[in-house]
């Protein structure tokens, strides 16, 4: 017999790691910093989230070293997913990048998010990031969002503005 959702439980949302600099760990003994395992799943319980999820860890990697067959990874994995909410938390520099190559997915909301210093910093910009990319992934209609700095941007209308660290509608 297979088991029916409850009509009063939301459906599932998923939350894809890739890396990035929300993930980034600093080793003094190497003065730099690595990606290291993802934060995500205990920011999730510090804020006491409620609403059904799981984590799949897609990639682990610096979004510039990401490459066109690991953005089709990452596409073909979205795409096969049974969750049509979903959560990509992805670092910052190529996430335009990326979400381009994500937006050929049909029917599901694809929120990605990033961190512009790591989780691990306490004035760190991860948590907010986070929690924002997930209450749009529940209430967004289907397509592909980029949340950042307190923004909730379509994917395909935002940059990222280097020198002064935020992500800008195009032609900001």
């Amino acid at each position: 017999m297979t088991p029916t959702l409850d009509p009063c439980e939301p459906a599932p949302l998923v939350v894809l790691t890739t890396g990035g600099t929300i993930d980034k760990t600093y080793f003094d003994s190497l003065s730099q910093y690595q990606i290291g395992e993802s934060v995500v799943q205990r920011l999730l319980e510090i804020a006491r989230v409620s609403y059904p999820f799981r984590i799949v860890e897609a990639l682990r990697k610096d979004s510039l070293d990401l490459t066109p067959d690991d953005r089709e990874i990452l596409r073909a994995q979205v795409a096969g997913l049974k969750e049509t909410r979903v959560v990509i938390t992805h670092g910052t520099d190529t996430m335009t990048e990326t979400a381009r190559m994500v937006s050929s997915v049909r029917d599901k909301t694809i929120v990605f998010t990033g961190a512009l210093s790591p989780a691990r910093f306490t004035e760190s910009d991860a948590t907010f990031n986070l929690g924002m990319a997930f209450a749009t992934a529940q209430v967004a209609a289907p397509g592909v969002y980029i949340t950042m700095n307190g923004r909730v941007f379509r994917a395909d209308e935002v940059r990222k503005d280097r020198d002064a660290g935020r992500f800008v509608p195009h032609g900001a």
